[in-house]
């Protein structure tokens, strides 16, 4: 059995976390050391990583946003296998850990620091790295313009208020991927190459994702003349359109765009007109629940000790 401490790297904003505060209390009362480090400015979830490892931290806990667990699971994946990860999912949209099954009650989530870590993958283009996915058209659009002050007041139907608030300003825009045995240009309403299976507080764009076969999932919808006059019609269904999707599933794609195509990574805006996409297979460790949808079922590991 590994010993039993693990350190939370936590939101600056969360500080005054109740629900936290009280989870993290909890795990103590069952014998877990529970260190908690806050972060302020970019760039500290990185320090922190390492000052962890360098202090001997097997078990790091990711408390946060969708960017907040992107940006550690970056900074673990630049010491592969050193710890693992658990994710308490402390954002408005919570995109792969809802899809990943993880509770978003905070101490339903430290729960699964007794659960064995898994091997998962990670995406990776120009450098960096993405868990959950990269989208592109009017749905990254949306999450980046979703302002916070209205996360607040709505929380994830902030991205749905804001979607149909800017319906007059959606368009197509063109697109190519190119991968393996795989080849789609044209004109397209949004793009999704998904680790994980949902982006912009809920929309699904890659429902059959898994995040330890060692491959991405690539959802297109493409913008024929008559979809587009039902654009309406899809945002409120949550992009229910499902049969109007090209899919693959590649280990790697290339994707050339046009000007007026908006590229978001994990929820940060994505610069590049020709971009690589790759999955990094077993890239991470991470304390999912045992039948979480988005693991295949081919690997499992011991926690690291």
């Amino acid at each position: 059995m590994s010993e039993r401490r693990a350190l939370l790297i936590l939101h600056g904003k969360q500080a005054l976390n109740e629900a936290v505060r009280a989870a993290v209390e909890g795990k103590r009362k069952q014998g877990w050391e529970v260190a908690v480090r806050l972060t302020w400015e970019a760039g500290d979830a990185q320090r922190l990583v390492q000052e962890a490892l360098a202090g001997g931290y097997r078990q790091i806990i990711a408390g946060g946003g969708d960017g907040t667990l992107r940006d550690i699971a970056e900074a673990l994946a630049a010491h592969p296998h050193q710890a693992s990860l658990v994710l308490l999912p402390l954002g408005t949209a919570n995109d792969f850990s809802r899809a990943a099954g993880i509770p978003l009650e905070p101490a339903e989530a430290l729960e699964l620091l007794d659960v064995p870590a898994r091997d998962i993958d990670l995406g990776e283009v120009g450098g960096q790295i993405f868990l959950n996915m990269a989208t592109g058209g009017f749905g990254s659009q949306v999450t980046a313009n979703t302002s916070e002050d209205l996360k607040k007041v709505l929380g994830g139907a902030a991205y749905l208020f804001t979607g149909l608030s800017r319906f007059s300003e959606l368009h197509a825009a063109y697109g190519e991927l190119q991968g393996p045995d795989f080849h789609w240009s044209g004109e397209l309403l949004a793009l999704g190459i998904g680790n994980g299976r949902q982006a912009g507080g809920g929309h699904v764009l890659c429902p059959q994702a898994l995040a330890d076969d060692g491959l991405l999932d690539i959802s297109i919808l493409p913008a024929p003349q008559e979809l587009v006059g039902t654009l309406k019609n899809l945002l409120t269904d949550g992009f229910g359109l499902d049969n109007m999707f090209v899919r693959a599933r590649l280990p790697w794609v290339e994707i050339k765009v046009a000007e007026g195509l908006s590229i978001n990574l994990d929820g940060e805006p994505l610069e590049g007109e020709s971009l690589r996409f790759e999955a990094r297979p077993a890239a991470l460790q991470v304390h999912l629940p045992e039948h979480s949808p988005l693991l295949g079922g081919v690997r499992s590991i011991s926690r690291p000790g």
